[in-house]
C-alpha cells in the first residue's frame, strides 16, 4: 500500500503538468487569434508611418544636398543647430508657434460662445448647427481658395464688396479697395484658419455643455444664481477639460498646417511657417538633411502636443466613468 501513494502522487503531479501546459498553449493560441486580424493593419502603419519617419530621422544627422552631390555625408547636430540658429528658420518658428496661438486662442472664445448660444432651446436650432459644422467639412485647400478668391481680392472678394456697401451709406461714390492679403498678410492667414477650425472647438464644447448636470443648475438657480455667476462658478469649471482638450487638439493641427499658407500667401510677406519652411528647404533648395532636421521638430513639438492632449482626454474619460 505504500509503494502506491508515491506513484499516484507523480501521477497527478505530471498530469496537472501536461493540464496547465495545454491551458497556457490555448490562452496563447486565443491570444493570437484575437490579434491575428489586426497584424495586416499594424505591418502597414508601421511600413507606411514608422519607417519614413525613421529614414527621415537618419538623413537629419546627414549632410545631403542634391546640389552638391560630392558633398555627402554624416553632419552629427550641425542640421540641428542651424534649425535653432538660423535667423529665417527662428522666424518661421516664431511665426508657427504666434499663428497657432492666435487661432487656437480666437477659435475657442468664439467656439465657446457658439456653443453658449446653441445650447439653448430656439425653433431651427439643428439646422443652425448643421451649418455652423459646415466650414469645418471643407476641404483645407478649397476653403483656403475660397478664402483668397472670395473673400480677399481687392476687385471682386465679398469683404471689400461689404466695405463698398458701407461706405455708400455714407455717401461716398469711389471707396478705397484694399488688398487685404498685402496689407494684413498674417491676419489673412489667421482669419482663415480661424473660420474652418471654430466649428471643431464649438462641437466639443456643445457636447461638454449638454453633458452638465441640470440638478446642480436648478439648485443654483433657486439659490438665486445669476447667468454670469452660474457661467463662472458651474458652467466654467465643468468645462475645462472640454477646453483644455479642444485647444491641444487644435494646436496640433495648426502645428502642421500647410495648406493655408501655401494657397493664401505662398509663404511670403512673412507668413512661413515651419511646415512651409520645410517644402521649401526640401524642394526648392533640395537640402535634404536640413529638411528632415526641420520636420523632427515639428513632429518633436507635435507629439509634446499630443502627450498632453492624451492626458486631458484619458482625465476625462476618468471623470465620466466615475459618475
Amino acid at each position: 500500500m505504500q509503494s502506491t501513494v508515491p506513484a499516484a502522487t507523480a501521477a497527478e503531479a505530471t498530469s496537472g503538468r501536461f493540464t496547465r501546459s495545454a491551458a497556457g498553449a490555448f490562452a496563447r493560441r486565443a491570444r493570437w487569434a484575437r490579434r491575428a486580424p489586426l497584424l495586416p493593419a499594424l505591418i502597414f502603419l508601421i511600413t507606411v508611418t514608422q519607417l519614413p519617419f525613421v529614414a527621415t530621422l537618419v538623413i537629419s544627422f546627414m549632410r545631403w544636398n542634391a546640389m552638391e552631390p560630392n558633398d555627402r555625408g554624416f553632419a552629427g547636430l550641425a542640421n540641428y543647430r542651424e534649425v535653432f540658429t538660423d535667423a529665417q528658420l527662428r522666424d518661421s518658428v516664431l511665426t508657427t508657434v504666434v499663428l497657432t496661438a492666435s487661432v487656437v486662442i480666437a477659435s475657442l472664445l468664439i467656439g465657446l460662445g457658439v456653443a453658449l448660444l446653441l445650447d439653448r432651446a430656439f425653433h431651427g436650432r439643428a439646422i443652425v448647427r448643421t451649418m455652423m459644422i459646415a466650414p469645418f467639412l471643407v476641404v483645407p485647400v478649397a476653403a483656403a481658395l475660397l478664402f483668397k478668391h472670395g473673400v480677399y481680392n481687392p476687385s471682386y472678394g465679398l469683404l471689400n464688396g461689404a466695405v463698398t456697401g458701407v461706405w455708400h451709406l455714407f455717401g461716398a461714390h469711389n471707396p478705397p479697395q484694399p488688398a487685404w492679403i498685402d496689407l494684413h498678410p498674417k491676419i489673412m492667414v489667421e482669419a482663415e484658419l480661424v473660420w474652418q477650425w471654430t466649428p471643431f472647438m464649438m462641437l466639443i464644447l456643445l457636447a461638454g455643455l449638454q453633458s452638465r448636470d441640470g440638478e446642480v443648475q436648478q439648485a443654483a438657480r433657486v439659490d438665486g444664481a445669476g447667468p454670469w455667476q452660474m457661467f463662472r462658478h458651474i458652467t466654467l469649471p465643468h468645462l475645462r477639460p472640454y477646453l483644455e482638450l479642444s485647444a491641444l487638439l487644435c494646436s496640433i493641427f495648426i502645428l502642421q498646417n500647410f495648406d493655408a499658407v501655401f494657397t493664401i500667401t505662398s509663404g511670403g510677406l512673412g507668413t512661413a511657417n515651419l511646415p512651409y519652411t520645410i517644402y521649401e528647404t526640401f524642394f526648392s533648395a533640395h537640402d535634404y538633411g536640413l529638411a528632415s532636421a526641420e520636420g523632427v521638430v515639428v513632429v518633436a513639438g507635435t507629439i509634446a502636443v499630443a502627450t498632453f492632449a492624451l492626458r486631458v482626454v484619458s482625465s476625462l474619460l476618468r471623470e465620466e466613468t466615475g459618475r
